[in-house]
């Protein structure tokens, strides 16, 4: 870059203590190296920000965080890792920004929780991962969640959790144990979150409330490259013209975590334009050097280069 740029990384994890001893699940992808850096929120971490040259960190919960719980049990350990996170952030507002765990087997809880930790603690919006207890966010059950989110107009970041187990007996099992990458990032997250943002949009959850903001990492899921062809399927099934685009391309922001691609970029930056672009890295699952160093040089101006690595998380986050 000519000049040197605020850069921030949006979907960047970490795992609370006391979370973390009462989950299954956890992505182990890394072993012990993304293992200790998982726990750390201090030195390690910040050296390796300033060694890759990532300013701010939006951090967030790992998957699948407290939403296979129990719903008191999800609620007291949320509220409890959100307090300890916004403590990490007040020590260092300078490097970190937050987003919040939330309690979705108690959608109402959740709903608080969300408007708790935006209005009390300052946090930018929440991360959700995948199911929860089996089901799809665009249950009705969580809409009180959505509609909170755009009350205080703070996204929501669809973050992916291993598929459902009727999926992976249906889909995967025969390919599991020697690519057990199959239920995450190779494919199972992409089909898993994607999912969830078509369902967003059939359910009408955006009519409802026009100012729901959804974040999707992985450069979309691979939505931005599928939207002519699903749009025109609904198109078929009675839709209007540009119904499926034009909601996706009003509602959703995309990040670039774990996905450092030109190809990629540019087909998404063609269909939803840059300003719907926000960098990412996914640390500690992927290292920040490649990142940072990727972004660089990826051929688009400087104007919109300096709108993903910053100006366009500044101006959704309100940072």
């Amino acid at each position: 870059m000519p000049e040197k740029l605020q850069v921030i990384a949006l979907e960047e994890h970490y795992l609370d203590p006391e979370i973390k001893q009462h989950i299954t699940g956890l992505d182990r992808t890394g072993g012990p190296k993304v293992a200790e850096r998982l726990d750390d929120l201090g030195a390690l971490r910040l050296a390796e920000m300033d060694a890759a040259g990532i300013d701010v960190q939006v951090l967030s919960h790992g998957a699948p965080s407290v939403q296979k719980l129990a719903p008191e049990l999800a609620v007291r350990l949320a509220r409890a890792a959100n307090d300890r996170l916004a403590e990490t952030v007040r020590a260092r507002p300078d490097r970190f920004a937050a987003f919040a765990a939330l309690p979705t087997p108690d959608p109402k809880a959740a709903a608080d929780e969300l408007e708790r930790t935006v209005a009390r603690l300052g946090f930018k919006g929440a991360m959700v991962h995948g199911l929860t207890h089996g089901l799809f966010l665009d249950d009705r059950r969580f809409w009180p969640i959505f509609e909170r989110a755009a009350a205080l107009d703070v996204p929501l970041y669809l973050h992916p959790a291993v598929p459902h187990p009727a999926v992976i007996d249906a889909y995967y099992k025969d390919y599991v144990e020697q690519y057990p990458t199959i239920l995450r990032a190779a494919w199972g997250f992409t089909v898993e979150t994607a999912t969830q943002g078509i369902r967003l949009i059939l359910s009408g959850v955006f009519d409802a409330y026009p100012g729901l903001k959804i974040i999707l990492g992985h450069l979309g899921e691979g939505l931005p490259f599928y939207l002519w062809r699903i749009n025109m399927g609904f198109v078929r099934d009675g839709a209007g013209a540009n119904w499926f685009r034009d909601a996706f391309c009003e509602h959703f922001y995309i990040t670039t975590s774990g996905f450092f691609s030109d190809p990629a970029l540019l087909c998404c930056v063609m269909e939803m334009g840059v300003d719907r672009i926000l960098f990412s890295v996914d640390y500690p699952f992927v290292e920040n050097p490649p990142g940072t160093a990727w972004v660089e040089r990826v051929p688009l101006c400087a104007e919109d280069r300096a709108k993903i690595v910053s100006g366009n998380a500044r101006r959704l986050l309100k940072m």
